[in-house]
């Protein structure tokens, strides 16, 4: 996870002195947004953040009435979002959908075990009822018998793995039709500059779908394919959303965060 855009989470968002809001005009604006580079308030923020998830949905058939739908949810900001939105759009739009939080105990001790004590909260907080799938369960071992077994390289590949599959085998038994994540435009960005920089040219035709897994048994979706982080953890901090902020103990050593780094040393030169 993103250790500035955490702690940009927990800071207020910088002053936009006596601007008005692009918007509406009337109420002092409260962040500029990084896709746009509007100027706006509080309460237009959530509209227009709001709608464009919608839009995505709606303009990509995400969704057909009547689907059972697992959000995958971690505890972090991003699939904490997730949850909170869709659950407001659905009852918003009507998208007659039945919805599921579907959590993957990975067995890493002082990280999930806290992080999913959050998912049960956010369980009675949104409503949803909750599905705990866990390596040990599935597998007989947990990710820090692993790490104890193979070390510290390539930890966060052999999870990714074992996670995917871990969701798929809880979303059987929920009897989903879709499974959605919350990943977003700066994930699906360092996953492209990966994928370029492996040269894997399989993974980069599909890393940019919206939907994958269509051919399988139960296809995946992601609503914040165009959702920057930025706005993510702003909508977190203003909506004051209860989510998980601290980093996963084996992810300093992840491939991953030199990519990050890249791409938000690129965004800063924009």
């Amino acid at each position: 996870m993103d250790s500035a855009a955490i702690d940009g989470a927990r800071q207020p968002p910088a002053r936009m002195g006596s601007r008005l809001c692009t918007r509406c005009g009337e109420r002092k604006a409260a962040l500029k947004r990084p896709k746009t580079l509007e100027q706006i308030c509080r309460e237009c923020f959530y509209v227009v953040f709001e709608d464009e998830i919608h839009r995505t949905i709606v303009d990509n058939n995400l969704f057909n009435s009547g689907d059972r739908v697992a959000i995958g949810a971690s505890g972090g900001k991003d699939s904490t979002v997730l949850a909170y939105v869709l659950s407001e759009l659905n009852r918003r739009h009507k998208y007659g959908l039945d919805l599921f939080l579907l959590s993957v105990d990975e067995g890493i001790t002082g990280y999930r075990d806290d992080s999913l004590e959050t998912v049960k909260r956010n369980e009675i907080q949104y409503g949803l009822p909750l599905k705990i799938v866990s390596y040990k369960d599935l597998y007989g071992w947990t990710m820090d018998d692993i790490v104890k077994a193979i070390g510290l390289k390539n930890n966060c590949t052999f999870c990714g793995v074992f996670r995917r599959q871990a969701l798929d085998r809880g979303a059987a038994l929920l009897k989903v039709d879709k499974i959605v994540t919350g990943h977003n435009a700066d994930d699906i960005a360092e996953t492209v500059l990966l994928n370029i920089l492996r040269g894997d040219i399989a993974r980069l035709s599909r890393c940019t779908f919206i939907t994958t897994g269509e051919d399988g048994p139960i296809p995946r979706c992601k609503p914040f394919k165009y959702t920057y982080e930025k706005e993510i953890v702003m909508y977190a901090y203003f909506k004051k959303l209860d989510y998980f902020s601290t980093e996963c103990i084996y992810s300093p050593n992840a491939y991953r965060g030199f990519a990050r780094e890249f791409i938000k040393d690129l965004e800063r030169m924009r």
